[in-house]
C-alpha cells in the first residue's frame, strides 16, 4: 500500500549492498528449505481432502514447477557460436524445388534438394544434419526417389540428421506439415490478417521445412504455390514469374523461378487477396524490367509513394555502384 513502511529485514536504505544481496541469498534459501520441508511432510502425511492439507501441498508443487521451467529455460538458452568453430558444411544444396499446398488447417510442403558432397569421392558417407522445429512434422523423407526407413534417420526437436546418406551427389525429397494459422512467433510462415507472409531471417526458414539452415548454404530455389483462388488470389515469392494457372476446385498456381544462389534465410512468400500498381524501369543497357507492389486494399492510396522511391533507388544504384537490377520482375 501507498505510504507502507517496508519491513525492516528489507529496510535498503540503511543497508549496504552486500548486505542486501546477503538478506535476499539468506531470504532464497529459507524459501527452498521450507519448500523442501513440506514436500517430505506432505509425502509422509495421511492422504487427506481438507483445505489445509490442499494448500501444504500446492505450494512446494508450483515451487518445484517453477524451479524445472527455470531449468529448461536455462538449458536451452542461446550459446554463442565463434569463428574459431566454424567448419563448412559437408553438402552443397545446389538447387532447390518448394511446393506448397496452402490450406486453412494443414499446409503441405515438398522440399526438393539436389544434394553434392563436397568432401573427397570415395570417402565414408557422413552424416547429413537438417535444421528443423518442434512445429514441423516430418511426412516423408525419400532419397532418389526411394521412401527412406525410420532407422535410416533420426529425428529430434533440434533437426533432422540422414546417417548415412550416399557419398555421391544425390536428390533428397523431404515433405513436411505446418500449421501457419496457429504459429504466433511470426517466423517462418505464419498468417496475418488472413494473408500468408514468411519471415525466415535470421532461422526462420527451420519452421517451413527441414534444411541446412545457415548462411554458407547458398542454393538456386524455384516455388511453387498453390491456393485457393478465391480467398488467395494473389501468389507471390522470389525471382521471375514463370507459369501460373488455374486448377480443380477453385485452386490456381504460380511458379517462382530464382536464378541467383541465395541463403534460406532470404527465402519469402506471400498469399492473400491485396491490391497492386505497376509501372516499369529501363535499366543503363536498355532492359525493361516490370515493377509491382503488392498493399491491402485500403492501402492503395499509399503505394504511389512506395514506387517513386523504388525507381529513384534503381537508379541510384546504377549510378552510384553501377548495379543492374538482374531480374525481369519486382
Amino acid at each position: 500500500p501507498s505510504g507502507a513502511q517496508q519491513p525492516s529485514s528489507f529496510a535498503t536504505d540503511t543497508m549496504s549492498m552486500p548486505q542486501v544481496m546477503s538478506r535476499v541469498a539468506r531470504a532464497g534459501l529459507a524459501t527452498n528449505a521450507l519448500a523442501r520441508a513440506a514436500s517430505k511432510a506432505a509425502h509422509h502425511a495421511k492422504p487427506s481432502f481438507g483445505f489445509a492439507a490442499s494448500r501444504s501441498v500446492a505450494r512446494p508443487t508450483r515451487a518445484m514447477a517453477s524451479s524445472a521451467a527455470t531449468a529448461e529455460k536455462v538449458a536451452e538458452a542461446p550459446k554463442p557460436i565463434y569463428l574459431k568453430d566454424y567448419t563448412a558444411p559437408d553438402y552443397r544444396f545446389a538447387k532447390v524445388v518448394l511446393d506448397f499446398e496452402l490450406g486453412e488447417e494443414v499446409t503441405v510442403v515438398g522440399n526438393t534438394i539436389s544434394v553434392e558432397p563436397t568432401f573427397a569421392a570415395g570417402g565414408d558417407p557422413r552424416p547429413l544434419f537438417l535444421n528443423g522445429d518442434p512445429t514441423v512434422e516430418l511426412a516423408g523423407v525419400e532419397v532418389d526417389g526411394t521412401a527412406l526407413d525410420a532407422s535410416a534417420y533420426v529425428l529430434t526437436k533440434k533437426g533432422l540428421t540422414i546417417t548415412a546418406p550416399p557419398a555421391a551427389p544425390f536428390e533428397l525429397k523431404i515433405t513436411t506439415k505446418i500449421k501457419p494459422q496457429e504459429n504466433t512467433e511470426l517466423e517462418g510462415l505464419y498468417k496475418s490478417s488472413g494473408n500468408f507472409c514468411t519471415q525466415c531471417e535470421a532461422e526462420g526458414f527451420r519452421r517451413i521445412t527441414f534444411y541446412q539452415d545457415r548462411p554458407d548454404v547458398m542454393s538456386e530455389f524455384t516455388t511453387r504455390i498453390t491456393a485457393d483462388k478465391a480467398k488467395y488470389p494473389v501468389l507471390l515469392s522470389n525471382g521471375n514469374l514463370v507459369d501460373s494457372g488455374d486448377l480443380d476446385g477453385g485452386k490456381h498456381f504460380t511458379v517462382w523461378e530464382d536464378p541467383f544462389p541465395k541463403p534460406a534465410y532470404l527465402f519469402a512468400l506471400v498469399a492473400g487477396d491485396l491490391g497492386m500498381i505497376e509501372d516499369k524501369f529501363t535499366t543503363k543497357s536498355g532492359r525493361e524490367v516490370a515493377l509491382r507492389i503488392y498493399v491491402e486494399e485500403h492501402n492503395l492510396d499509399k503505394a504511389d509513394w512506395a514506387m517513386v522511391s523504388l525507381i529513384k533507388s534503381m537508379k541510384w544504384d546504377e549510378d552510384v555502384f553501377g548495379l543492374e537490377y538482374d531480374l525481369d520482375l519486382f
